[in-house]
């Protein structure tokens, strides 16, 4: 009770009245920021709409060059909202207005446009907790999704209809009111001015060729029926006519254009077909020669595995012979004898290479093609294995090498000469010659793949210049282009190099 009316004491007095009174509509001098009220001095809301600049009296008297100026409507109408400048009034809402901030004598503050600042929903300043915008609010608890004031403090004189106080059962709390039904969403502008424009250009399509029954006359030839809903046609016979009639028209002007003049990229095409039938021979030809080479190094293995072994001690010259020098495995990366490191190298990269799979899910259908690759079909990924079969370590393991089977590898001299003669050490024991089967058909196996695969690439170019040259010449590409002579002294087309 002390502190207010300490600030009751302490509160700042307006106008010539010099009263603290705050509640109505007020007008500030532009040159020394009094407020005054407006019953005061007489000067209502509606007029100092019209005001731009307003002095108190008290100034006139001092500097009698100070006016009152007005703003015309033809100005007002088309200065921008944000270039305006703050109207010299307002309203106060609340009972208990800020001292601290009315201190500063020169602010401006922005009334409402909804408010009039005299009746009572605009003076009234506490909230019902009733209404459904009450509810709303989120001091009581509401989703403030609405985000508009109490009911009861909607303005009499300028709030919308549909927020003003609502029926005797709602304001007691009785009644409710859903929101959907107050507040009805207006459709922009923008939507309008869209919406008319697909009704105008939608509707400007229907008109053409329409009767005065507003139906649709079929564009057949002689066809005096009206055309389908969505269609030019009454049917697909009158469509089908007019088509006909039109190729019959422009397609044999088209088709002696064509044969006047000779077609550059047709000749080209033709060359294309000559090189790439060239490059497909010279491939089965060497897909032949490969398959021979495969039949022969088959015969060499059959043959160097009916030499015996031979057990003397010069055959095996170097193997006793111990040695400190490790080498370590490009797999595992442990160090190793250099007497058992092929093997060891195998091994390991036999176990990695299982771990991985390259597979397909259509199996390899090569004619003439013998053991190529691996093709096993994997239920899990439903895949085929497309590892060449005599390098594929995971379904086609090497088999148990008995004791007295020779290695048989061919000997040569100078690298390439073959002497004609096989190595007769032990297959177990010779590590000079190791897994020479494997490789050999591996090397020749890995050739007849390229070979292969440049065939079919040859094939897929034949038949990319065999479907251009067919398309050019075709009904779609003489009725869509044509060809004009722009000298009509000769009929050759092509420049002086190409002829």
């Amino acid at each position: 009770g002390l502190e207010s009316s300490m600030e009751g004491e302490n509160a700042p007095v307006y106008c010539i009245c010099r009263k603290p009174d705050i509640n109505c509509f007020m007008i500030g001098c532009d040159n020394c920021n009094e407020w005054f009220h407006g019953n005061c001095i007489n000067i209502t809301e509606k007029r100092a709409k019209v005001i731009r600049e307003w002095y108190c009296g008290r100034c006139r008297e001092k500097n009698p060059s100070l006016e009152i100026k007005y703003r015309s409507k033809k100005s007002r109408e088309k200065e921008p909202e944000s270039q305006r400048e703050p109207e010299r009034k307002y309203e106060r809402q609340n009972s208990t207005p800020d001292y601290k901030s009315e201190r500063r004598r020169g602010s401006k503050v922005k009334r409402s446009a909804r408010m009039c600042g005299e009746c009572e929903p605009c003076l009234r300043t506490e909230d019902c907790a009733t209404c459904d915008f009450c509810k709303d609010m989120k001091k009581f608890g509401g989703p403030n999704k609405i985000r508009q004031k109490c009911r009861f403090r909607q303005c009499d004189v300028r709030a919308r209809v549909s927020f003003l106080m609502l029926p005797n059962a709602v304001r007691l709390g009785v009644g409710k009111l859903r929101p959907s039904s107050l507040f009805r969403p207006k459709e922009s502008r923008r939507h309008k001015q869209k919406q008319k424009h697909k009704d105008k250009v939608r509707h400007s399509d229907w008109g053409d060729g329409r009767d005065a029954g507003g139906q649709r006359q079929c564009l057949g030839p002689s066809c005096v029926e009206a055309a389908r809903a969505n269609s030019k046609y009454c049917s697909v016979e009158c469509g089908m006519k007019l088509a006909a009639g039109r190729i019959y028209e422009i397609l044999p002007q088209r088709i002696q254009q064509w044969q006047q003049s000779p077609c550059i990229a047709e000749e080209q095409g033709k060359k294309q077909l000559e090189r790439i039938r060239r490059d497909q021979q010279n491939a089965r030809m060497r897909l032949t020669e490969m398959e021979k080479r495969f039949h022969e190094l088959e015969g060499v293995i059959a043959k160097a595995k009916q030499q015996v072994v031979q057990q003397d001690e010069e055959s095996n010259e170097g193997e006793n012979e111990e040695t400190d020098l490790l080498i370590f495995c490009v797999s595992c990366s442990h160090p190793i004898n250099p007497k058992v490191a092929l093997r060891h190298m195998e091994r390991c990269y036999a176990k990695y290479e299982s771990q991985t799979s390259f597979g397909s899910m259509y199996p390899t259908r090569i004619e003439g093609a013998t053991r190529l690759f691996c093709d096993v079909y994997n239920p899990q990924s439903k895949t085929y294995c497309k590892r060449l079969q005599v390098l594929c370590p995971e379904h086609s393991r090497d088999p148990k090498v008995p004791a007295d089977e020779v290695c048989g590898c061919p000997l040569v001299r100078n690298v390439f000469e073959a002497t004609g003669e096989y190595c007769r050490v032990s297959k177990r024991k010779c590590n000079k010659h190791y897994n020479w089967e494997k490789l050999r058909r591996a090397e020749v196996d890995l050739e007849r793949v390229r070979v292969w695969y440049k065939l079919d690439e040859l094939f897929e170019q034949e038949r990319n210049v065999r479907t251009a040259m067919t398309n050019r010449a075709g009904l779609l590409a003489l009725m869509l282009h044509q060809t004009i002579q722009h000298d009509p002294s000769t009929t050759d087309l092509r420049c002086n190099k190409d002829r």
